[in-house]
């Protein structure tokens, strides 16, 4: 069985689909923030913090892929060994984003049957673990797209243009 092949009409796929990682990874981790912070967001969000949050989880080992089927296609430089090894600490921050968003919701779901269940310290104590563990995910998804996102960008610009417009 041959191997999956990482093009689109003779375009890597990774260059196509980078773009979607770099889309949803932020828009899942800036709503799964706000689902932690604002309770009313979070009813109106409802599924779509962990839908978007799914969707990025998805895309991350695939992009991730792709990736590495270029990288074999690429004479070896230090900048794409450098920008293949951050684009693999994006998975666990996807996972943790995923997870948070879950949570949140079977939070905001299942609140009134935690009330009745648990002492009413921990139901309070419960949104406030669910932020700081929001925070700490989305800041770190964020904080990680932009720094593998700037070492995809060096590893193909750096040195390949001019400043100064070209004679045509």
């Amino acid at each position: 069985m041959p191997a999956f092949d990482y093009e689109v009409n003779g375009l890597p796929l990774h260059i196509l689909v980078v773009h979607a990682v770099v889309v949803f990874v932020p828009l899942a981790a800036v709503s799964v923030l706000l689902a932690a912070a604002w309770p009313a967001a979070r009813r109106r969000l409802g599924l779509l913090p962990a839908a978007l949050a799914t969707v990025a989880l998805a895309l991350v080992p695939v992009t991730t892929a792709a990736g590495e089927w270029l990288k074999a296609r690429l004479p070896s430089a230090p900048l794409i060994e450098q920008h293949a090894a951050l684009g693999d600490d994006l998975l666990p921050w996807s996972i943790a984003v995923f997870v948070v968003a879950v949570l949140l919701w079977l939070y905001d779901r299942f609140r009134p049957r935690l009330a009745e269940r648990m002492p009413p310290g921990v139901v309070r104590a419960v949104p406030w673990v669910l932020l700081v563990l929001a925070f700490a995910a989305a800041v770190g998804s964020l904080i990680t797209v932009v720094v593998i996102g700037e070492s995809g960008a060096r590893a193909v610009w750096q040195g390949t243009y001019s400043p100064d417009p070209l004679p045509r």
